[in-house]
């Protein structure tokens, strides 16, 4: 197979590739495109933005949602072949270890997130109409509200190790802001399976750049167009800690609080408690990596342990299969080494260890694959205590629920299993925190009407006050 870059649509070769390994004798070929190339491109963005402005908002919604069916059931091109949604399936998993039921659930997320478009961009806008994109104006009671774009285009840079990532700058097409992207070096196919998707169903092929290159590349690609999204590590935030334009997804560090209102009522917990570590293979920012309660930490912590020790490494194409192996293996032993050597540090003991057949990590199916790991730390500090790793890994850490809201550091999501006002208001009020789920529900829980990280439609367009005669001037 053979994927060359997307310059604004047309379909470009270069000399610079990368072999990658399909498995069973076949290979994959991505051509790389070089910073100059990309700038070069960037200099040809209003005609991008004016394919895209060519067309009604409602149309662009309405091709996104046949987009969302083609994604889903379509043979769509792929470089210079086609591919089916059972190769799309089997080729994502080859790359990046994915089981075929992870990469089917992934795709799953993607098709909800366009086909529900109307109710994701409504939940972003606050429920303006579509045509605030078309005019820029709208009226709320008796206001007049004017929204522009603060950028011609939206560059991404986006990572392996979640396809269903890709979802969050799915709207950036509709509201008429062109859209560079470099796939993950192994997630080469869902960014392109969706542009091509989108491209039959309708959108201006002028409006998606595809750009598989260096990080050198993928830094300008985020910071170069007029917007930028980056996915990574601690360091990918501090990196990009001086670009205004830059919006980073980094570490997650999800956690469930529960408070003390509901801890004796652990045990109906355990299901959505295990489902928020182990859910996508422990895999993204949106999983539980640690869980705070006032009490009764040993016995939750032991009930989870072995919970999560039922979860075995299986085949990639195993109905039942769970876990991701690791395209790296140098990753998981890295990931290994760091946990183990934490543990020699007092103050926290892996649960899991005592309940499962094997080592953390272990060879099968011709992969290596992390079992789940449950430390129980009685040093709220300790180094494994408010972590992250790429499988299914969490901390438990006892302590006054008066003391969680000042302890647990920025946090994607925080799901409290309480009923507690002053505990709910003191966790409304905390600006650490991206996303409150209140009650039992698993931090991996996503409404489209609810932005998951950030609000693409704040980052991309800027509210301006007008006065005068707006009604003659919109009429014209």
């Amino acid at each position: 197979m053979n994927i060359p870059i997307l310059r604004l649509g047309e379909s470009y070769t270069s000399l610079d590739t990368v072999e990658l390994d399909l498995g069973h004798g076949e290979t994959l070929t991505t051509h790389t495109a070089n910073p100059g190339l990309i700038r070069r491109d960037l200099l040809k963005v209003a005609k991008a933005k004016a394919a895209l402005d060519a067309i009604p908002a409602e149309t662009l919604a309405d091709y996104c949602e046949a987009a969302a069916e083609l994604f889903l059931h379509a043979d769509l091109p792929c470089g210079d072949s086609t591919q089916s949604p059972q190769q799309y399936i089997e080729s994502l998993s080859a790359l990046t270890r994915l089981p075929h039921t992870l990469v089917r659930m992934n795709m799953g997320k993607i098709h909800a997130a366009m086909s529900e478009i109307r109710t994701v961009i409504g939940g972003l806008t606050r429920k303006m109409p579509l045509n605030i994109f078309d005019k820029g104006l709208t009226q709320v009671e008796d206001l007049t509200i004017n929204f522009f774009p603060a950028a011609n285009s939206l560059g991404v840079s986006l990572p392996s190790n979640a396809p269903a990532v890709n979802s969050l700058w799915i709207p950036a097409p509709v509201m008429k802001i062109p859209v560079f992207l470099k796939p993950g070096r192994e997630d080469p196919f869902t960014p392109l399976r969706i542009v091509q998707a989108m491209i039959q169903a309708g959108f201006p092929k002028e409006a998606f750049g595809y750009y598989p290159t260096t990080h050198e590349g993928g830094d300008t690609i985020v910071t170069c167009c007029g917007r930028g999204i980056s996915f990574g590590s601690d360091a990918t935030v501090k990196k990009y800690a001086p670009y205004d334009s830059v919006q980073v997804h980094g570490t997650g560090r999800s956690k469930i609080l529960i408070g003390e209102d509901m801890i004796a009522r652990w045990p109906e917990f355990l299901d959505v408690i295990v489902q928020s570590i182990s859910a996508n293979g422990g895999r993204s920012c949106i999983n539980t990596s640690a869980i705070l309660v006032p009490s009764h930490r040993d016995e939750l912590a032991d009930a989870l342990a072995k919970k999560l020790a039922e979860i075995q490494p299986l085949a990639r194409d195993d109905d039942h299969a769970l876990l991701c192996g690791f395209a790296n293996p140098t990753m998981a032993d890295a990931i290994d080494d760091l946990i183990t050597a934490s543990l020699k540090e007092p103050g926290a003991e892996d649960i899991t260890a005592k309940h499962r057949s094997s080592e953390r990590k272990v060879e099968a199916f011709d992969q290596f694959y992390l079992n789940p790991t449950l430390v129980s730390c009685t040093d709220k500090d300790h180094a494994l205590a408010n972590t992250e790793f790429m499988f299914p890994y969490a901390s438990i850490v006892e302590m006054p629920q008066s003391e969680m809201v000042g302890s647990i550091g920025e946090t994607l999501v925080v799901s409290a299993f309480t009923e507690d006002q002053r505990f709910i208001e003191e966790l409304l009020l905390s600006p650490d925190i991206e996303r409150l789920n209140l009650g039992a529900y698993p931090t991996n829980r996503v409404q489209w009407e609810q932005p998951h990280e950030g609000n693409l439609f704040e980052f991309l367009y800027h509210r301006r006050a007008i006065q005068g005669d707006v009604a003659a001037a919109s009429s014209r």
